[in-house]
């Protein structure tokens, strides 16, 4: 999720994607938390005069069950990204028993960030 959230914020002003800003080839990215890479994503939104208006979330999973901990992932994202928690959505979806996810081969995420002037 945090992935996505960096490549959200990322997409939203344009820049580079997580992969050619963050190599997973470079030794210094290999196991590095992943906030590290929110942080500095929305360091760059701040340094375009952006800010963040909204953060919606999906997770796309069969297991393990998200609902027990959406409203500590809302809350622990609004910290990190210095926003009130009526501002970020985590929602989770399951695939019905269907492709990849359905048949828990996979877990994805889906992001979208609504940016600001400041």
């Amino acid at each position: 999720l945090l992935h996505a959230i960096t490549d959200a914020l990322l997409g939203a002003i344009c820049a580079a994607d997580i992969g050619r800003l963050f190599p997973d080839d470079k030794e210094v990215n290999r196991g590095r938390d992943s906030r590290d890479f929110v942080l500095a994503a929305l360091e760059k939104v701040s340094q375009r005069a952006m800010q963040i208006v909204n953060l919606d979330c999906v997770i796309l999973a069969e297991r393990p069950k998200m609902a027990p901990h959406i409203d500590a992932m809302r809350d622990h994202l609004a910290k990190l990204l210095g926003i009130d928690a009526d501002r970020v959505s985590v929602k989770a979806k399951t695939g019905e028993g269907v492709g990849e996810i359905g048949t828990r081969q996979s877990i994805a995420s889906r992001v979208v960030v609504l940016l600001s002037g400041a």
